[in-house]
């Protein structure tokens, strides 16, 4: 019954050894889980924060310092005004903002309680409630902070004023009852989009090269641009339908309702189709079967999942891995979908994520077809 076991399994031994494809098997799993195990991290810290002092006092700074100094608040830009707030909010520059009014200091002097605006985008869920919880203690303990003010109300006694009080007024914007299907649905979205056109794209093409009718339009006069086109429409068409289906049941079926414009959202989608496409073109090039198609997509597709904002804030990824994020396409495309859909971001406050995109589908497209050339001499 087992004649011969050992001659075959010496010849898959060898085979293992041999084949290139073969030893990504044990390379690529312990990449990954450094990379991984190092970049993921849950817990929510150093959040963008913006800051704008109305008041400009001594005890205003100090409690723009209070924000500053804690772990989740991380001050990136002092504004001057409310509408620049919430300018750079829409934009998701920033995820909060602490707006201290005129008159902090001297409602602190007078011994009675201050209050402070603190706007936190909703959009993400997770980085919403961490910080709204963190606010709401700043506002339990920072009034020890100001425990020496001197009283500014002469007929006032000093002795019998009370404890200061910080009154913090929060304020959720753009998913206020912080509905976690608001931040994971779009995301969602460009990661379904990314899955099925890099995978059909990549999967066709090698798929013809192993029936060996890829050979039989190598000596077709038709040019390397002419043969990658044609091949990629098709599936570009099929890639514009499965977005309005996406987008479809995302608003009827998950109640997600498209707050910016919607020729916006689905232009700049057509555009992160045709970068997926483009880079199932360059897998294609590489995989000589579609086993070797699979292992090279999933080394795209999960740091995707894992490294595009996805599943959690790019905020809470370590500093030395982030540059690696921005080599990910769908990140950009993840930040324009919730942008539009939750937050009604207009295209220009989304320039860079468009110009990231489009850049990357120039650059893929051309080395797509520089691969393609060379396949075909």
């Amino acid at each position: 019954m087992f004649n011969g076991l050992t001659a075959i399994a010496y010849k898959e031994f060898l085979h293992v050894v041999r084949d290139p494809a073969t030893r990504f098997v044990f390379v690529i799993p312990l990449f990954q889980l450094l990379l991984f195990g190092f970049a993921i991290d849950l817990e929510v810290t150093d959040i963008p924060t913006a800051v704008v002092d109305l008041d400009s006092t001594a005890e205003s700074r100090e409690l723009h310092r209070v924000f500053a100094n804690t772990a989740t608040f991380d001050v990136v830009s002092v504004l001057a005004t409310v509408d620049e707030l919430d300018a750079a909010l829409t934009a998701a520059d920033v995820k909060v903002g602490v707006v201290i009014p005129d008159g902090f200091a001297r409602e602190l002097r007078r011994g009675g309680g201050a209050e402070v605006l603190v706007m936190i985008d909703g959009s993400y869920s997770t980085e919403a409630g961490t910080a709204l919880s963190t606010a709401r203690a700043i506002g339990l303990w920072a009034p020890s902070r100001f425990a020496n003010v001197r009283v500014d109300t002469p007929e006032i006694d000093e002795r019998r004023v009370g404890p200061r009080r910080i009154d913090v007024r929060t304020r959720l914007l753009y998913n206020p009852n912080l509905r976690s299907a608001n931040f994971f649905v779009p995301g969602l979205v460009g990661i379904i989009l990314q899955l099925i056109t890099l995978l059909l794209t990549s999967f066709a093409i090698v798929r013809e090269r192993e029936n060996g009718t890829f050979e039989q339009l190598m000596v077709t006069p038709v040019g390397a641009w002419g043969l990658l086109v044609g091949k990629l429409i098709p599936y570009l068409v099929i890639g514009i339908i499965e977005t309005v289906l996406v987008l479809l049941a995302m608003v009827h079926v998950f109640g997600i309702p498209i707050a910016g414009a919607l020729p916006a959202l689905m232009m700049l989608s057509v555009l992160f189709v045709v970068t997926s496409l483009s880079l199932g073109v360059i897998i294609s090039t590489f995989a000589r079967t579609q086993t070797e198609a699979i292992q090279v997509s999933f080394l795209i597709l999960l740091p995707s999942i894992l490294l595009s904002g996805f599943m959690f804030p790019l905020s809470s990824v370590p500093a030395p891995v982030q540059p690696i994020t921005y080599l990910i396409p769908v990140r950009y495309f993840i930040e324009i979908l919730r942008g539009i859909i939750v937050r009604g971001t207009p295209v220009s406050a989304l320039w860079f994520e468009a110009g990231a995109l489009a850049a990357y589908t120039l650059v893929l497209l051309i080395v797509g077809a520089l691969r393609f050339r060379k396949r075909l001499d």
